[in-house]
C-alpha cells in the first residue's frame, strides 16, 4: 500500500514532459508573481545537466550568457511554476554533464547542433484549456 507522501508525489507529477537532454537549447516559461500580478517569464539557454532521474525531484540546470555574464538556473521539472517547455535545438554531446562549458570560450564553447524541423513544445494542460476557452470567447465576441 502506497504511503501518503508517495500518493501526493504521484499526483504532482507532470505528464508527457519532453525528453530534455544535456546539450539541448530550450526555452522554459515560469510563473512569476510580482505584487498582485502574475506573468510568465521565459528563460532560454543550454541544458548543462539533468539530475535526480524522472521522479518528483528531477531538475535541469540551464545556462545562458546575458550581457556578458553567465547565468545558470536550476529548475525542478515538476514544479507547479513551470508552465511551458520548448526544445529549440538538439546538440550532439558525448558527456552527461556539460560543466566544462562554464569555462569554455569561443570555438570550444560551440556544440554541434541538429536543427529540429519544429520545436518540441510541452504546455501544462490547465493553461492550454484556459487559452482554448479564451480564443473561443474572442471568436464569439467577433461574431
Amino acid at each position: 500500500m502506497p504511503t501518503k507522501s508517495e500518493t501526493f508525489n504521484k499526483s504532482q507529477l507532470k505528464e508527457n514532459l519532453p525528453e530534455v537532454r544535456p546539450g539541448d537549447f530550450i526555452r522554459i516559461y515560469q510563473k512569476i508573481q510580482e505584487g498582485g500580478k502574475e506573468r510568465l517569464q521565459p528563460f532560454e539557454g543550454t541544458v548543462l545537466a539533468r539530475k535526480h532521474g524522472k521522479g518528483i525531484s528531477a531538475t535541469i540546470t540551464i545556462r545562458n550568457i546575458i550581457a556578458g555574464v553567465g547565468v545558470e538556473k536550476i529548475i525542478p521539472l515538476h514544479s507547479p511554476n513551470v508552465k511551458r517547455i520548448e526544445i529549440l535545438k538538439r546538440t550532439k554531446t558525448r558527456r552527461a554533464k556539460l560543466y566544462y562549458l562554464r569555462k569554455a570560450k569561443g570555438k570550444r564553447a560551440n556544440l554541434k547542433s541538429k536543427e529540429l524541423k519544429e520545436p518540441i513544445i510541452w504546455e501544462e494542460k490547465t493553461e492550454v484549456i484556459k487559452k482554448e476557452k479564451e480564443t473561443k470567447e474572442k471568436e464569439e465576441k467577433e461574431k
